[in-house]
């Protein structure tokens, strides 16, 4: 009896002992957590107040640096320009200007080039980098990324140099010749020939600065604001009208097909501006006695139905290398041969802003010797309207829920949007497929 008591006794003892171990390091635990640790001082919680708020709202890539140069915050757009990487800021040059802003106050602010992630390509990303101290321990770090400006900024000069060079050689080529036509004044032949090539550069000078404009037109207006169903058939007669002369003269054959019945959605104006440079390339660009073909044909998209318009010519082509280019301002894939034409370098570029607010774009297929296919793809008349109605449908709603903005204060055409009406129909008799590129015999 004895023994079992001192047994139990033993058992009852370590049972207690095992109770308060396990309360102790319980306890310990829970303190231990409470702890604040290196990690946890890394939280929004050190941010002063109202920094954490600014922050998410910045356009910039913002980062918020400790005095150990640890990340305390970072924006999203941060981490997608690769400017932090496992918690730390990835850009020496940047935690460099961070050390030295947090060591004598002062805000830096530099612009540096930074590889691209992810991309094989040899450009780089074009930031502006600024860093001020934020209270008594934390750095702030914005970057901004220039890299869309700068390439705006480039084509600017581009644009302005190039115009400038276009200018520059009509103009001086009427001064020569004025001069010319001074010197001979007393040889009528030489006069009236001169002032043939007056009347040449002159032309020239006139083509170029409608151009201008016309590419600065259709860069600021909306198409759209304006469009109504434009007949196909008549788009193709206008164009080949308008080059009816040319091709006249260099005894090029023209033929139109498939276009009956066919509607697009868009501006007439701009849209027979477009077909027009289309067909007076493959004119300009065709040799002679060959043939210059306008094909039409609906396909179906998943956002509606298109219109495909295919310009086709048996002229010189185009080489793969340029074929990327030929869209470009002031582009020439020849240009001895293109200012023998009288072309500009902006037909094109007119050609792909046209269609791009429309809501559709150009492709091209070309082979060196054989000839160039330009095809335009644009909305079909009811489904380009559609789109255009329910644009105006969810720009009312938004500006009726809009705190600034009443139903009242709409215009009265987006009032009358609200309404159901009927919509108009249009002949849809189905087409026999025919290829974007086309033959010609």
């Amino acid at each position: 009896m004895n023994l079992d008591a001192a047994l139990a006794a033993a058992a009852a003892i370590a049972g207690v002992c095992t109770g308060v171990i396990a309360m102790l390091a319980f306890r310990w635990s829970e303190r231990d957590q409470a702890r604040p640790t290196r990690s946890s001082l890394h939280t929004d919680a050190v941010l002063p107040p109202g920094v954490d708020t600014v922050l998410s709202v910045l356009r910039s890539s913002a980062v918020v640096l400790d005095e150990a140069d640890a990340v305390v915050k970072a924006s999203s757009a941060a981490y997608a320009l690769g400017l932090v990487r496992g918690g730390k800021l990835a850009v020496e040059p940047m935690l460099q200007m961070a050390r030295d802003t947090r060591r004598d106050g002062e805000i830096r602010q530099v612009e540096l080039d930074l590889p691209r992630r992810g991309t094989g390509r040899g450009d780089a990303l074009a930031v502006s980098a600024r860093v001020a101290p934020l209270g008594s321990r934390l750095v702030l770090l914005l970057v901004e990324d220039l890299t869309e400006a700068r390439r705006i900024e480039a084509v600017r000069r581009d644009f302005v140099a190039n115009v400038s060079h276009e200018l520059k050689t009509p103009v001086g080529a009427l001064s020569l010749l004025s001069e010319a036509v001074m010197d001979a004044s007393d040889d009528p032949e030489a006069v009236t020939r001169f002032a043939g090539r007056m009347q040449v550069e002159a032309t020239r000078l006139t083509n170029l600065v409608q151009e201008l404009i016309d590419l600065s037109r259709v860069q600021n207006d909306d198409p759209l604001e304006d469009a109504e169903p434009v007949r196909v058939d008549e788009l193709v007669a206008e164009a080949i009208d308008r080059c009816r002369h040319q091709a006249g003269t260099k005894q090029i054959t023209m033929a139109a097909g498939g276009t009956a019945d066919l509607r697009v959605w868009g501006n007439r104006g701009q849209l027979a501006a477009a077909l027009g440079n289309l067909v007076e390339n493959a004119v300009n660009y065709s040799s002679a006695r060959t043939r210059v073909g306008i094909a039409a044909r609906r396909v179906s998209a998943p956002g509606g139905d298109l219109i495909e318009l295919a310009v086709t010519d048996q002229g010189i082509g185009i080489s793969e290398r340029d074929r990327e280019r030929v869209f470009e301002r002031f582009y020439r894939v020849d240009p001895a041969r293109s200012r023998a034409t009288g072309g500009t370098g902006l037909g094109l570029s007119i050609v792909k802003h046209v269609v791009a607010s429309h809501g559709g774009e150009v492709s091209v297929w070309s082979a060196e010797g054989q000839g160039s296919t330009f095809t335009l793809r644009l909305p079909e008349a009811g489904a380009g309207r559609d789109r255009d109605r329910e644009r105006d449908r969810a720009r009312n709603a938004r500006d009726r829920h809009h705190p600034l903005i009443g139903p009242d204060d709409r215009e009265p055409d987006d009032r009358e949007d609200d309404e159901t009406h009927p919509d108009e129909t249009y002949p849809d008799e189905s087409l026999s497929a025919r290829p974007t590129r086309q033959v010609l015999p």
